[in-house]
């Protein structure tokens, strides 16, 4: 059976690259559509290039609508998946979509989640605390940022000359390495 994966991303889309590469040609599961809420995010190359179909959301749209909800469920979306989007999902997405919106998160939630807790800035704050040990959650989407129940945690040891950019190179190999995983195993385990 067939199992479809919309991506949502806000930037340069290098996890959804590695999804995309992860399930080329797996007759299972397809990346039927990309979704972004910047029209100038580099993940909409990605689309062109892979020749799937992509939509850029506005704000309006996205919170006071059911809209995308009604779109995804006619594309017949198995699950969506967050890689790098920054905005805060709707109830009504949550409540379409239930346990089957996905999110990774650049540390080991619970630490350093949170409302503006991404990217370099998650990284900054693990430097300043000195953590001896970062790395990856994968998690299902609720309504706060960071808090839905957790399916995979993997973590690395944070050498103490390392930069928030060498922490962030690090968790992202982590992350490319393990997320196509887990959305691959959560598809052929539905």
């Amino acid at each position: 059976m067939l199992r479809r994966i919309a991506i949502f991303a806000s930037g340069r889309g290098s996890n959804a690259a590695k999804i995309l590469e992860y399930f080329e040609g797996d007759s299972e599961v397809d990346v039927a559509l990309i979704v972004s809420n910047k029209n100038n995010a580099k993940v909409l190359d990605l689309a062109f290039e892979h020749k799937i179909p992509s939509r850029v959301l506005s704000k309006k749209v996205f919170y006071n609508s059911d809209a995308l909800a009604k779109h995804l469920k006619s594309q017949k979306i198995d699950l969506i998946v967050l890689a790098g989007f920054l905005w805060l999902i709707p109830p009504t997405l949550i409540e379409a979509f239930p346990d089957k919106i996905l999110n990774i998160h650049p540390a080991l939630l619970p630490k350093y989640g949170g409302k503006n807790m991404y990217g370099i800035n998650v990284h900054k704050a693990v430097r300043r605390a000195k953590e001896k040990r970062t790395g990856i959650t994968i998690h299902l989407v609720d309504e706060k940022y960071d808090t839905g129940k957790i399916l995979f945690k993997k973590s690395l040891t944070v050498k103490p000359e390392w930069t928030a950019e060498q922490i962030a190179e690090a968790v992202l190999k982590l992350e490319h390495k393990f997320y196509p995983q887990v959305i691959d195993k959560l598809l052929k385990e539905a």
